[in-house]
Order: structure tokens, then sequence, then C-alpha cells
């Protein structure tokens, strides 16, 4: 009996390279930053992580990019729904904006907002009239993350709804169930995947955007003061390990909850395929 072989050509050396660039690009850098960190103590680390300044800029971090991501889902959601079901005109032109924050340059995102929603700004300026303050606060923020985390969800989704076979909705439609009925229990439950990755994209794209951030958040310390520019701060004033314990920090956290959020995808998956 001859020997089947199981594996593709060439899987070897697929492997090989791999694991290198996996090796050079994530986990040397991660290793790097780890050595780094424990030069410190257990006790100065926590000492550098409990600073009243850099909970608050965790704070700050945190939950603007879960507003944010959560925004995006919605948003995101109505946009994919929206090319997908209708005929536009100027559809693709349309569909090609969406990818802009992925080649815009992200600081000229942030002086694009800023610009406009600046107290005197073309559009923060209608906000100023009814007390609504948005650059240069926590909102700003949000309103950055929202901009450069649309496309993620977008994309994601777009695609599942591509393939969702109408069939279905017209069954469910022609059964009595109403529109609300037929987007909770037919449409929804095979999105659900989709829109847990669209948020975990934005949402760790929040976590670590920069270049859009700083000029529309203002930068005050315990106010509008994020993680990104706090280390920066720190490798600024020479305080490597302080830099690197607050970046390790905001991996192992976005790492819980990206792996909390790969759970929730996998839980859905299986609950859907036994459904």
């Amino acid at each position: 009996m001859s020997h089947r072989k199981t594996r593709l050509p060439g899987f070897g050396l697929s492997l090989g390279i791999t694991v290198f660039t996996l090796s050079l690009l994530v986990l040397i850098p991660l290793s790097a930053l780890v050595t780094q960190s424990a030069e410190l103590s257990l006790g100065g680390m926590w000492h550098a992580l409990a600073d009243r300044r850099v909970l608050a800029a965790f704070r700050v971090s945190f939950s603007t990019a879960f507003a944010a991501a959560f925004t995006n889902v919605l948003l995101g959601l109505v946009v994919a729904w929206v090319l997908v079901r209708y005929p536009l005109p100027f559809k693709r032109s349309f569909d090609a904006l969406i990818d802009l924050p992925f080649a815009l340059p992200t600081a000229v995102a942030g002086i694009v907002l800023t610009t406009l929603y600046a107290p005197n700004g073309w559009l923060g300026q209608f906000f100023t009239d009814w007390g609504i303050r948005i650059a240069f606060t926590p909102l700003g923020i949000v309103v950055a993350l929202i901009f450069i985390g649309l496309p993620f969800v977008v994309r994601t989704v777009e695609p599942v709804l591509q393939e969702l076979d109408r069939q279905q909705e017209e069954a469910s439609t022609s059964l009595g169930a109403s529109r609300w009925q037929t987007f909770y229990r037919v449409l929804l439950p095979p999105l659900v995947p989709a829109i847990l990755t669209g948020f975990s994209l934005a949402f760790a794209r929040g976590l670590g955007e920069y270049g859009s951030v700083i000029f529309i958040a203002g930068n005050m310390p315990m106010k509008s003061e994020i993680v990104p520019l706090l280390i920066v701060t720190k490798l600024e004033q020479y305080d490597y390990a302080g830099a690197t314990v607050i970046a390790l920090a905001s991996l192992v956290v976005a790492f819980i909850m990206l792996l909390v959020v790969n759970g929730l995808q996998h839980w859905t998956r299986q609950r859907t395929g036994q459904d």
C-alpha cells in the first residue's frame, strides 16, 4: 500500500517562513517589552501603574475606545446594509470613501477633525451654541476613533450581508413575522460573529491610535490624556522602564479583552450552528 501524503507541497518551507516572520515582527518585540519592564521590581511596577495620572489615562483610552467601537457597530451595520441592499447613485464612489481612513495619514485626519470640531470650526460652532464642546475633550477622542474605526465594521459585515439568503427573509415575512422579528431572528444571528469581529478590530485600533487623537484630544492630564501619549511623554523624560510597564499593561488588558471577544465569537458560531 502506497503512503498517501497529507501535507501540501512546500508546507515545511511555508511554515518556517511564517514562524520566522511572526518571531521577527511580533514575538521578539514583545519579548523585548517584557524584558525592559523586568528592570523594575513588582513594587516598582505597581507604583508606576497605580499613579493617578496613569490610571486616568487608562480610563480615558479604554472608555473612549469602547464607546467608539460600540458606535461603529451601530453605524457600520447601517452603512453596510445600505451599500448591500439599496441601489444608490455613485455607489462605487461612496463605497470607496469608506476606506478613506485606511489611506489617509492619521495626523492629517486629526488636523482635519480638529479644524471641523473646534469651538470656532465649521461643525463645532453649532455644537457650541448648544453647550456641547467636542474638540479638546474626551468626546473629541470618540469622534476621531469613530472616524478611523468605521471601515473595520463595514468591511467585516458587508460580505456576510451579501451572502445571506433573501429567501429566508421572504419566508419569515410570509409566515407573518414583522420586520423587527425578521431582523432579530433571521438576519442578526449570522451577523453576530462579523459584528464582534468588527467591534474587536475597531476597539483594538482605538486603543493604540495616536496620530488622529492627539490634536483633537487637548491632551490634558487627568482629563483627556490617552495612554499612547503618556508612553511618549515617559520616553521623552527618559523613563524607559515606566513607559514599557505602561505599554505592557495596556497590551495585557487589550489582549484579555480581545480574547473575551474571540471567545464570544466562537460561542456564537457554535450556537448558530446548533440552531
